[in-house]
């Protein structure tokens, strides 16, 4: 079945750096869009970055772009999310997810697959 696990959350403050990582298996892993998403206590899950699996292209709303990153590493089945300049209302818990159809899309409920998550909190 598919499994998607993220790891590289933590605390840092405003200004840091993070690199989460997402581990994909079970599945063939070019054949799916991926995405990374984040949801904050009392807001809508909202997209951060999408990547085209076997294209390489990619999406990002304004809110992060020039700011994050995505990027994967396909021998590897793994998706990374390189978060800079990270403010205070980047910290969320933060999912990757995967979809077989919305390549381009930021919305979360296109996406069949997702992760545990794993926690930002940055400090101002």
């Amino acid at each position: 079945q598919v499994q998607l696990v993220e790891s590289g959350g933590g605390s840092v403050q405003a200004g840091g750096s993070l690199r989460l990582s997402c581990a994909a298996s079970g599945y063939t892993y070019s054949r799916y869009c991926m995405g990374w998403f984040r949801q904050a206590p009392g807001k809508e899950r909202e997209g951060v970055a999408t990547i085209n699996t076997s294209g390489g292209t990619t999406y990002y709303p304004d809110s992060v772009k020039g700011r994050f990153t995505i990027s994967q590493d396909s021998a590897k089945n793994t998706l990374y999310l390189q978060m800079d300049s990270l403010k205070p209302e980047d910290t969320a818990m933060y999912y990757c997810a995967a979809t077989r159809y919305y390549c381009s899309s930021l919305d979360y409920q296109r996406y069949n697959y997702w992760g545990q998550g794993t926690q930002v909190t940055v400090s101002s």
